[in-house]
């Protein structure tokens, strides 16, 4: 008698050949080219160039934040020059 680990062997190859003669295995090539040709017409970024614009919106709130400051502070410049 076969071990246990053997017989298992077998069987998961013995399936694996099955499903790769299947229909199954034609479908899943199909909808595997489908899904890849939607996303591609989807215009979608990666990860990376998300990520990448993610830092440069943070590097840009900061940068407004500090112009903003800035503005106030020339602003209270200005009105406490007018009022002398």
């Amino acid at each position: 008698m076969a071990k246990p680990n053997a017989w298992f062997e077998e069987f998961q190859k013995n399936v694996s050949e099955l499903i790769a003669k299947s229909p199954a295995a034609d479908i899943e090539r199909n909808v595997k080219a489908f899904m890849g040709s939607a996303f591609n017409k989807m215009d979608l970024i990666t990860r990376e160039e998300f990520d990448i614009q993610v830092d440069l919106l943070a590097r840009a709130l900061q940068r407004i934040e500090k112009l903003e400051s800035q503005v106030q502070a020339l602003e209270h410049r200005v009105s406490s020059l007018e009022s002398e």
